[in-house]
């Protein structure tokens, strides 16, 4: 009797389980006796079929879905093309709504919806200010009134999931949040949403767009500072995490150096070639500044058993890291000369043309 109750009760809590994880949506869609309205959820970047309900003779319908456990849940109605509502849904949530077929609506029970509705009306209304004047002053001045808003918005809400919507919004195909820096409040967004919903696919979502914004503000940074010193500067963690960049040495001459730490042969050349070379010439003001595109732990393992005494830094990004682009790098290793802040045309191939280009700058 034992073996048999046991799976009996955990099934058992397993449903239970099961219907709680839900939320509840009731409503009337006025105009709509007998209709069909069609119930979608936001998936990986594209909207998805969940359900299609039939409105009864009043134009009343209910439906729930499925929502996990600190992953809320971004829902929308449809009445045929045209979104009726647009709901943000927590677990066992009981939301209603009242809509029409032109796709007013107003909805209780939700916290996380009503914040929604509030943000969709603002943004319309911002939609309908731009398509209302083609005068360059009065666009340029809805434009930025808007983006104070949704900056002001982002930052004061930093753990509701509706600050998504406000940092993906787009007028005339053209996003709000389109400035370089405007990756900082993805950043600051996806971090602090990341403490309260880290299971949640829209703020994983959101992450990974964080770092991509943040690695093209780095490089428009890095190409806006190499007008002013000759060369793209590089800041990257060394062997102790702590960022250094090339600008930071105290050098005449730097060997910025591309290398892969898993190829056996490119890790002979940092003892056969470059260490003798380091060795004469960097109490003449020649420094390395070595850049590894290997795994983390791989690239520290090298560092330390080669006891490399030069700069060796790795940002983890390995192929994808923002440096590869920088300098056009098409093979590993390649290395480039930096004298007296400007990087210079001469490639590097060995010890002997290394010697003698430090020779001729020491």
């Amino acid at each position: 009797m034992k073996n048999y109750k046991i799976p009996v009760l955990a099934l058992a809590l397993l449903a239970l389980v099961s219907c709680a994880e839900k939320a509840r949506v009731k409503g009337t869609l006025e105009g709509a006796a007998g209709k069909q309205v069609v119930v979608t959820r936001l998936g990986a970047g594209i909207v998805e079929p969940v359900d299609t309900v039939k409105t009864k003779a009043d134009g009343s319908f209910s439906f729930s879905v499925p929502v996990k456990k600190g992953q809320p849940e971004f829902i929308y109605i449809y009445y045929g093309d045209r979104k009726v509502a647009s709901l943000l849904l927590e677990t066992g949530e009981k939301a209603v709504v009242s809509a029409d077929t032109l796709g007013k609506y107003s909805v209780s029970g939700s916290e996380g919806s009503a914040k929604l509705h509030d943000v969709e009306e603002s943004f319309n209304a911002f939609a309908r200010k731009m398509a209302s004047t083609e005068d360059p002053r009065e666009l340029g001045k809805a434009y930025v009134d808007h983006y104070r808003e949704s900056v002001k918005y982002v930052l004061s809400n930093p753990y509701s999931l509706t600050v998504i919507p406000v940092l993906y919004e787009q007028v005339n195909n053209l996003p709000v949040f389109g400035q370089n820096t405007d990756a900082l409040h993805f950043r600051a967004a996806a971090d602090s949403l990341a403490t309260v919903y880290p299971e949640s696919r829209y703020v994983k979502a959101l992450a990974k767009e964080a770092d991509r914004r943040i690695k093209l503000l780095n490089l428009a940074t890095n190409l806006e500072n190499a007008g002013e010193i000759g060369y793209l500067d590089l800041e990257l963690p060394d062997i102790k995490g702590e960022k250094v960049s090339i600008s930071d040495l105290d050098a005449k001459v730097v060997l910025v150096h591309f290398w892969d730490a898993t190829d056996t042969a490119q890790k002979m050349m940092n003892l056969e070639t470059i260490l003798p070379v380091y060795e004469e010439f960097s109490s003449r003001g020649f420094e390395v500044y070595s850049v590894c595109l290997s795994d983390k732990k791989v690239w520290a393992d090298a560092v330390r058993a080669q006891e490399l005494p030069w700069v060796n830094v790795n940002d983890g990004l390995g192929a994808a890291s923002p440096v590869v682009q920088m300098y056009n790098l098409q093979t590993l290793p390649t290395a480039f000369v930096i004298a007296r802040g400007e990087l210079l045309q001469e490639k590097v191939t060995d010890a002997a043309g290394l010697r003698r280009l430090l020779a001729k700058l020491l």
